[in-house]
């Protein structure tokens, strides 16, 4: 049969998660969403103006009370040591 050979080395790697802070990193971005019928507010950079679009979507439909916020922010992973 043979003498059986591994086929990988494996090692140990620390990896540390942080949010992505580099100048080239996506921009963090805000949205929010009625629960009530999910109709989402456009994507910004700037909180404001989702919750601009909150109070103009409540206007329109006052028994929607209940909103969640999107938030999508850059994350980078890195090798420790």
């Amino acid at each position: 049969m043979g003498t059986v050979r591994p086929r990988a080395a494996l090692r140990y790697e620390e990896w540390s998660l942080e949010p992505d802070l580099e100048p080239d990193a996506e921009p963090t971005t805000y949205a929010m969403q009625c629960v009530v019928d999910e109709e989402s507010s456009p994507t910004s950079e700037d909180y404001v103006e989702p919750q601009e679009w909150v109070l103009e979507h409540l206007d329109a439909n006052p028994s929607h009370l209940t909103y969640r916020e999107i938030i999508t922010r850059p994350w980078r992973a890195w090798r420790r040591g």
